[in-house]
């Protein structure tokens, strides 16, 4: 089993990359696991309580369980992944099952800052943006997918997530294996690494 990590800043392109490394090869043979579904379950906490976590803080992340699943995976066991959601911060009840595959993408913000999780990764992938870039694509994104207004993004990145990835994000770029500049438009980066799985995959 092949497990790749893919890391990088907030709206650097990490899914994109990760949608095109996979696109054509066979379903059957490759899962992707989301850092941000082992998000620690804040349920217990008062719904306004839950709107101030520093959700770009290692800390935020249920790590322990995802080496565990990664662990379970590797082992040919199926797990049940949490299904986070981002309009109440807590987990829902439902999991989704994700059985063992020959190749695992494990894709996130924080993946790299984590040494537990980075011993289990064969390849490590660190998608490199432009923080003006990154800005605009979060913008799109929280306001779509979030329900956030342009007021509430601006305060988010300036109280949460800039100083996270200068702290934590953008460190964890030396533990990277290979950078890819420009997200999905590296066409060259991503035929590489999707050589590099039809290899494990006998395609």
């Amino acid at each position: 089993m092949l497990i790749i990590g893919i890391a990088g800043g907030s709206g650097s392109g990490k899914t994109t990359v990760a949608k095109k490394i996979i696109e054509g090869l066979p379903e059957e043979s490759i899962s992707i696991i989301p850092q941000d579904a082992y998000y620690k379950d804040n349920s217990h906490l008062p719904i306004e309580e839950r709107k101030t976590i520093n959700f770009d803080h290692p800390s935020s992340i249920e790590f322990e369980l995802l080496v565990e699943h990664v662990d379970k995976l590797i082992s040919g066991q199926s797990i049940q992944m949490p299904v986070y959601s981002y309009v109440t911060c807590s987990r829902k009840e439902e999991t989704i099952t994700i059985e063992p595959t020959k190749v695992v993408i494990v894709e996130g913000i924080l993946i790299l800052t984590n040494p537990e999780l980075r011993k289990r990764l064969g390849i490590k992938i660190f998608v490199d943006a432009d923080s003006d870039n990154r800005l605009m694509r979060i913008l799109v994104r929280d306001k779509e997918e979030r329900g956030r207004s342009y007021d509430e993004v601006i305060e988010h990145y300036q109280s949460y997530v800039q100083p996270m990835h200068l702290q934590f994000i953008e460190p964890s770029k030396k533990f990277a294996d290979i950078i890819v500049p420009e997200g999905g438009r590296n066409h060259i980066a991503i035929d590489i690494l999707r050589s590099r799985i039809c290899q494990n995959i006998e395609l």
